[in-house]
């Protein structure tokens, strides 16, 4: 896993060399997931990465009916992920990352419960990694790493340790 968390981070230092501008006009968050995808493309050779894909395989992405976890649509079933690596047609999901800036100040539980709900392998085609990044003009300010359901802690204090090493976030 730490071999994909590296490819993101090699996404990040490109997306924080060339895209200071949409920080600078402050533009919303989808703006800034999708500039994000562009570059994690450029880091995953043979996968397919896209921004709020609503599918698992041919089914529309649903959670378990009674779950706590919010979702996005007005029937309140369907869920959207801000932007996964996977292969459609398989399906075969590596990696869901939720992306915040950190001028939002609403609660960061939602994010939480959709990527525990996204990597728990109860649910059909789990995504074997999730990651939760919150940005700021120049630096990730918190980064979480989900793994079967749970956060993962020793790859989150990984994660935080690596971005700090490049200067993507505080030094702790």
């Amino acid at each position: 896993m730490q071999t994909e968390l590296n490819k993101v981070i090699a996404a990040l230092l490109e997306f924080y060399a060339h895209e200071g501008f949409l920080f600078e006009k402050d533009v919303g968050e989808r703006a800034i997931t999708h500039r994000f995808a562009v570059h994690l493309e450029k880091q995953f050779s043979g996968w397919t990465v896209d921004c709020n894909y609503d599918r698992l395989g041919e089914r529309t992405l649903h959670l378990p009916h009674g779950t706590i976890i919010s979702t996005d649509d007005h029937l309140g079933k369907s869920i959207y992920p801000d932007v996964v690596v996977h292969q459609r047609e398989i399906p075969n999901n590596l990696l869901s990352v939720e992306i915040r800036k950190a001028s939002n100040h609403t609660p960061l539980e939602h994010d939480q419960h959709k990527l525990r709900a996204l990597t728990d392998a109860d649910i059909w085609f789990a995504y074997r990694i999730g990651l939760l990044l919150v940005l700021q003009k120049h630096q990730v300010t918190l980064s979480e790493v989900y793994v079967g359901g749970t956060r993962d802690q020793p790859l989150s204090l990984w994660l935080a340790a690596r971005l700090a090493e490049s200067g993507l976030a505080p030094t702790r």
